[in-house]
């Protein structure tokens, strides 16, 4: 079970007046859902902010189901499962802590191109491993897979975050609807489903829609309120946004460049600031979060923090701000993944 150890936040929470009510449906732009090539966002210079809590470094422990065993000179040793696994990884500056033995006796190793989503291949040092094989979190069964984009199918570093929107969705009281942008092979939506969420996941990828049902039916949760959509995220927002469509928690963990499945193209620095405005014009009148997670982007967490504070201007709430961090078992360092923001209403 991967498990979300604690929670560092720094000294910056500070606290923004309240507004005078939560913006209700009337407050966000009809059209905030729509994105053009150059879309015209509202400007809410005089609407209070919401408050900060920041840095906020979330971390992931060591667990029987994975751990980061080992990493440095741009590579890591990984245990998923019952396999050792070695992969490439640029923010391991440092030098290895266990011996080279130890990175030898695994059970497949990446090779190829080295970036975030080049093609490589897997080779297998010891017997030929299937493609797939059964993982688990948090007593939830899934299929790891190994694939040509060095990729097995879960961030483990993103626990911190299923943990959290658990909690919101079994506190709420209420039903609870949660969308899933980008979805990939769905442990989010499953981890919401389970808490009792009816989830909508959405990802651009037919082959990952594939991945994600496969993971419901080893999860043993087919009959759970998901519903799985093959389609642009930008284009599912846009369409929610003109039916009138609205989620209490939204998850946003866009890729830096991807296609859609009609060629559309999405590049983060150009459409993320549209994309969290049409996401904050589909929440209902009480949301509880919204999730923005970024990889191999060359900004700081503090810019993604300074664009959710300011899309959520008049909404109340605050705006936690950080990174996602796996803590390894043979030195105990910390191995830096991905920037987050993320909006809590309370």
């Amino acid at each position: 079970m991967v498990k979300a150890s604690r929670e560092i936040s720094g000294p910056a929470r500070r606290r923004a007046k309240k507004p005078r009510g939560r913006a209700a449906a009337a407050d966000r732009p009809a059209d905030a859902g729509i994105l053009s090539a150059t879309p015209v966002l509202p400007d809410r210079r005089d609407a209070p902010l919401p408050a900060e809590n920041l840095p906020l470094i979330l971390e992931v422990a060591p667990s029987d189901d994975y751990a980061l065993l080992d990493s440095g000179d741009g590579r890591k040793l990984e245990q998923y499962g019952p396999y050792r696994i070695v992969r490439p990884e640029a923010q391991a500056l440092w030098r290895p802590t266990l011996d080279q033995r130890d990175w030898q006796k695994v059970d497949a190793v990446f090779t190829g191109d080295t970036s975030e989503e080049g093609l490589g291949r897997w080779r297998f040092p010891g017997e030929p491993l299937g493609e797939v094989w059964p993982m688990m979190y948090d007593g939830i069964s899934y299929l790891g897979r190994f694939t040509s984009f060095r990729h097995v199918g879960v961030f483990p570093e993103q626990a911190p975050h299923w943990a959290h929107m658990d909690g919101l969705i079994r506190q709420a009281g209420r039903p609870v609807r949660v969308l899933n942008l980008f979805g990939y092979t769905g442990l989010a939506s499953l981890v919401a489903a389970r808490a009792g969420a009816a989830v909508t996941h959405v990802d651009a990828s037919k082959k990952a829609i594939g991945w994600a049902r496969e993971n419901q039916q080893m999860a043993g949760m087919s009959e759970k309120p998901i519903r799985w959509i093959c389609e642009d995220a930008v284009k599912f927002v846009e369409r929610e946004a003109r039916r009138g469509n609205g989620y209490d928690i939204i998850l946003l963990d866009p890729p830096a460049y991807g296609r859609g499945p009609k060629g559309e193209v999405w590049q983060l620095f150009e459409q993320l600031a549209a994309m969290i405005e049409a996401c904050r014009a589909i929440l209902t009148r009480e949301p509880l979060a919204v999730v923005l997670t970024a990889y191999s982007i060359r900004a700081s967490f503090y810019s993604i923090h300074a664009l959710m504070r300011e899309r959520f201007a008049g909404m109340g709430g605050t705006i936690e701000s950080g990174e996602l961090l796996i803590r390894e078992k043979s030195a105990n360092r910390l191995l830096s993944t991905s920037l987050f923001s993320r909006w809590v209403a309370k």
